[in-house]
């Protein structure tokens, strides 16, 4: 088997008139406790042009009951979908793609918040941009904060810093959290095999690289705009490391096929960690070693990928 079938791809951009600015999207997974929190928090949004998306993934609490209360008494816009089945946070990502309508399509997990004036700062970022580099900058990203007012992760390296996800990871090597959103239309346009939404925990740095590797830029801006509650249980994304392993994978050679050849010389270190990390990982999965090599492009990658294999089940 090709590991790339579980790659997407991205489509020609299709233009379309949206009914409303942003899009917010929540992915619920037992958040009884704290979706209202959530909603509190965008009712007290300065910019009040948007839409709410939720969508439960089979929670086994009353999220569903709390939802439908709080859709029956709020005065936001929200679409619901309740998914019987838990079918992971990525087919409920696209799940919300397909519904959007706004121009702007912004995630916001289901135990946090964010500061009254977030998508106010978002839409003032994203007009300021010139209408030339409009065309290229599909993004735009702020920094988030605990609920204890700490500032998770570093910083940007200048306010604003025009970049990508892939390079401010591999060459920047900025960390922590971050929140932004992401053109819908961009997102829209994004292909996929059903194994890629159909196997569980696939990365979402998997969109945001491949967004990069189309040579789309995002706008980062040294703003705190998300409140971001750690040591919470019960997150849609959390999971053990065997359920990651093949999102982790994919993510890897994803990695190695779009952006080598342009940033081995940059940040050699970065790949080899990250053939390291894949090597780990695959002691995971049943695939054999010919499912990995016909799947890396790289050839280079590829011949350390077959030393290191006998040694896999060693690795941390």
């Amino acid at each position: 088997m090709n590991l790339k079938s579980y790659t997407p791809s991205i489509n020609q951009l299709k233009d379309k008139n949206y009914k409303y600015r942003f899009s917010v999207f929540t992915p619920v997974y037992n958040a009884e406790k704290t979706i209202k929190c959530v909603h509190d928090s965008l009712v007290g949004q300065s910019f009040k042009d948007f839409e709410w998306i939720i969508v439960n993934d089979g929670s086994n609490d009353d999220s569903h009951n709390t939802i439908l209360n709080i859709k029956e008494n709020s005065p936001l816009t929200i679409n619901y979908v309740n998914n019987k089945k838990n079918k992971h946070k990525m087919a409920c990502f696209f799940q919300a793609i397909e519904l959007a309508n706004g121009d702007f399509f912004l995630t916001f997990d289901a135990d946090d918040e964010c500061v009254p004036n977030a998508l106010e700062v978002f839409n003032n970022e994203y007009e300021s941009i010139s209408n030339i580099d409009k065309s290229k900058i599909v993004a735009v990203t702020g920094l988030c904060k605990d609920q204890h007012g700490n500032l998770i992760g570093d910083k940007f390296p200048s306010n604003p810093y025009i970049s990508n996800p892939f390079h401010i990871s591999a060459i920047d090597s900025i960390q922590g959290e971050k929140w932004g959103f992401t053109k819908t239309n961009i997102l829209k346009s994004i292909s996929y095999n059903d194994c890629f939404i159909n196997n569980g925990f696939m990365l979402e740095g998997i969109i945001w690289n491949l967004i990069a590797k189309e040579g789309y830029k995002t706008k980062y801006i040294n703003t705190v705009l998300r409140i971001y509650h750690i040591d919470t249980a019960g997150s849609i994304s959390s999971s053990s490391e065997d359920k990651t392993a093949l999102g982790a994978i994919i993510y890897y050679i994803s990695n190695f096929n779009w952006f080598l050849k342009s940033y081995a010389f940059k940040s050699p270190i970065y790949f080899l960690k990250q053939l390291y990390f894949l090597t780990s990982k695959s002691k995971y999965l049943d695939f054999n070693l010919k499912n990995y090599t016909t799947s890396i492009d790289s050839y280079f990658i590829k011949f350390l990928f077959v030393l290191l294999w006998p040694i896999r089940k060693y690795l941390r």
